[in-house]
């Protein structure tokens, strides 16, 4: 039987992989445009700096008031479905609180989303009551990266004819203070179990999002301040350049994901889809694929990455699973690589969504053919 230790110990390098032939390597680039890094996004992955969130919580707001915010805004945190108005130097104008509400296996509602809301000077709620966060991701107090990009490190990655760019959370800036209750202990201590499924997402916010490692940052705390989750939702996060960010915290060492010790990998319990996490990997595309469709690059990364999880975790990438919740024992049958929506198909207690939007989803059977295909190929 092979070892959760020897599999991360090939992720590493470590140990020798046999190389595929160039004719896969061609074949998996083949489809890949890509787009150019700016400047400004360059510099926010790399430098040697990262900035503190600066966040205000408003309370909660509602009932058509109108608020001048607290902070120079680089999003906002409301309740999903929230009416929304913002002004900028253009005037009134209505935006969408839509995105992917992700969810814990405790929650009982669903909880806040990220709004772009860059340029905003004025904001009013007309719905219900919400709680509204206001955030700066860009313009915090500096405090040293401790790490930068590198090659992406999963079980049998050393296998694959190429790798994204990775960032671990030291890399993307996560403040792991985030994590703590005020006496120091961990909100969400990690738990670990066996891989069941994998499911993907987008991020579905209103706005294209200008720069996507402070979009990660506020993604981060949404879900572990702003929803109490202590710590982000998602596994893994791919962004439109197909970097891929680590998620929630497992463990200090350099592998995603995973927790530490022999036998089969399990994975660290997050927090997205509502009561049906445990056993299930969530994969997040950043941007909102109901409007546009993921990028080459992102959907290239998504493939590698959902390949290198089936292979390490042994799932059939065109299958279908039995899932049980180890948690609770909710029950659901679904594809073994399924969107945020196809659980809500499968239990209605899961919610429903429109994650991981019609774009993306469409390309979900070819997704899980060209997974399976290089399945094969990690050997």
């Amino acid at each position: 039987m092979v070892s959760r230790r020897s599999l991360l110990r090939g992720a590493t390098g470590l140990a020798a992989a046999a190389p595929l032939s160039l004719a896969a390597g061609e074949a998996l680039a083949a489809d890949h445009t890509g787009e150019a890094l700016g400047a400004g996004e360059t510099l926010a992955a790399e430098g040697a700096t990262v900035p503190e969130t600066l966040a205000v919580a408003r309370g909660q707001v509602g009932g058509g008031t109108t608020l001048t915010p607290e902070v120079k805004l680089s999003h906002l945190s409301v309740r999903a479905g929230t009416d929304l108005r913002v002004k900028t130097a253009s005037g009134w104008r209505d935006v969408s609180a839509s995105g992917c509400t992700a969810g814990s296996d405790v929650a009982t509602a669903p909880g806040n989303v990220l709004v772009p809301a860059a340029g905003v000077t004025a904001y009013r709620i007309s719905s219900a009551p919400t709680a509204v966060t206001e955030l700066n991701t860009a313009d915090g107090r500096a405090r040293p990266r401790t790490a930068r990009p590198r090659t992406l490190t999963l079980p049998r990655a050393e296998r694959a004819p190429w790798r994204p760019t990775y960032l671990s959370r030291a890399a993307w800036g996560a403040d792991e203070s985030y994590r703590l209750n005020p006496d120091g202990t961990l909100i969400s201590p990690p738990a670990f179990f066996g891989v069941q499924t994998l499911t993907v997402h987008h991020s579905g916010e209103p706005a294209p999002v200008d720069d996507p490692v402070q979009h990660v940052r506020g993604i981060y705390y949404t879900h572990a301040v702003s929803n109490g989750w202590g710590d982000i939702g998602y596994q893994l996060l791919i962004d439109r350049y197909g970097r891929v960010f680590e998620g929630v915290y497992s463990d200090p060492g350099p592998i995603p994901v995973f927790g530490p010790g022999p036998g089969a990998p399990q994975m660290v319990n997050g927090a997205h889809v509502g009561g049906f996490n445990a056993g299930n990997i969530g994969v997040c595309v950043l941007g909102n694929t109901m409007i546009t469709p993921p990028t080459a690059a992102a959907v290239r990364s998504l493939v590698v990455v959902l390949a290198l999880l089936a292979k390490a975790t042994d799932l059939d990438p065109e299958g279908t699973t039995g899932y049980v919740n180890p948690i609770s024992g909710s029950t659901a049958t679904l594809r073994t690589i399924s969107a945020h929506r196809d659980w809500h198909d499968a239990n209605p207690a899961a919610g429903a969504t429109e994650c991981c939007g019609n774009h993306l989803y469409a390309q979900l059977p070819a997704i899980r053919t060209r997974v399976a295909a290089l399945v094969d190929l990690l050997g």
